[in-house]
């Protein structure tokens, strides 16, 4: 539980900020940055009281959550942990696997009815923890409880805990509550965070303002989901389609590319620049200019949608041969597009931020090839 804020304010007028508040051995510890000037004199303790009714709420929340979860999955589900402030709750339950959205969503169900039934707190002090416990009040897993304590109540026959929080007075105060995780924690332990009153109010709004938004770029079709569905549906398929006519630009480009080629140093090499719209395009282009023959020496300066990349390949008898290491050769020319790369002997590639250093990368790498 995340203690209060607020302010003490002195006799003289001096304002003391209160950053938390812990309970140890009975005491309530106030923690601040800075100590009074003038310690001996009268002080007003001023909580923020928003602060606090926002905690509480999502306190009282965490209590119907957890009678909502021992409803929904079994009278094993206890608690392991939590923490409450005013933004959301979080809430660690022992269970064995993970929830699945039937069981949330009517642990969800369950709570939201539980806050619209306008359920008056029923609070018992200085009660025995042996009637509390005859009562059926649940008590907290490894905590250590006095000879009395305090039992809350939402409906003693849903929700009642040994608990010393704030709540609210009656359920309805909670407002919204929305569970937004599941997730697991630890072996047998499963974590729940949720969020409610103005936390809640302003996730619905969001999510209803997106649901506008998406409505409007749709045209505000009748049907949303069947008109989202379509447009995935077309997307898909103009995907396809623009995924075929690179194919075949490339495989175009791949034929132009191989008139190019140059006979040098009993190698048959290829050094040129080129357009490409992606760097798998790239790749592919790479490997189908291999086959061209047993000496193949490619390079490719790419310019891809405004983005430079590099990429050599060699044919196996030129890399096992050693005189050339395409790693070697793109990790030298990739400083002139201020990128850098690597790979294997035979096929490397490289990155970079400069599309003006393309022609300096091609000369660079010409020059190399040219003296083995």
């Amino acid at each position: 539980q995340v203690g209060d804020k607020g302010h003490l304010i002195g006799e003289d007028g001096e304002k003391i900020s209160i950053l938390d508040t812990q309970k140890e051995n009975d005491l309530i510890l106030h923690f601040t940055s800075s100590l009074p000037t003038n310690i001996n004199q009268t002080f007003n303790a001023q909580v923020n009281k928003t602060k606090r009714n926002l905690s509480e709420r999502n306190h009282s929340a965490t209590h119907l959550l957890h009678a909502a979860l021992k409803n929904t999955l079994g009278s094993h589900v206890e608690q392991r942990g939590s923490l409450v402030n005013d933004k959301v709750l979080r809430f660690d339950f022992s269970h064995h696997s993970r929830m699945t959205e039937e069981e949330l969503m009517q642990v969800q169900k369950m709570v939201t009815e539980k806050i619209k039934e306008g359920i008056n707190l029923e609070e018992q002090r200085n009660l025995p923890l042996t009637m509390a416990k005859e009562q059926g009040a649940t008590a907290l897993f490894g905590e250590k409880y006095g000879d009395t304590v305090r039992v809350i109540s939402f409906d003693r026959d849903f929700s009642m805990e040994l608990c010393g929080g704030t709540h609210v007075s009656n359920t309805n105060e909670i407002g919204l509550f929305k569970i937004v995780s599941e997730s697991s924690v630890a072996a047998g332990v499963r974590r729940i965070e949720a969020i409610s009153s103005t936390e809640a109010e302003q996730y619905f709004m969001s999510k209803i303002n997106l649901l506008d938004q998406i409505n409007e770029v749709l045209g505000e079709p009748k049907d949303i989901i069947a008109q989202l569905e379509k447009t995935i549906k077309e997307n898909k398929k103009l995907k396809k389609d623009l995924e075929s006519l690179q194919a075949k630009a490339v495989n175009h480009l791949k034929s132009e590319l191989g008139s190019k080629v140059q006979s040098l140093n009993g190698m048959d090499v290829l050094v040129e620049k080129v357009e490409l719209p992606s760097a798998d395009a790239l790749n592919n282009l790479l490997f189908g200019l291999k086959p061209i023959s047993e000496n193949f020496v490619g390079y490719l300066a790419a310019n891809i949608q405004g983005k430079p990349m590099l990429g050599m390949i060699l044919s196996d008898a030129i890399a096992k041969g050693g005189k050339l290491n395409a790693g070697n050769v793109i990790k030298e020319t990739a400083k002139e597009i201020r990128g850098g790369g690597g790979g294997q002997a035979f096929f490397a590639t490289a990155g970079g931020s400069d599309i003006n250093g393309l022609s300096n990368a091609l000369a660079k790498a010409k020059e190399i090839i040219e003296k083995v």
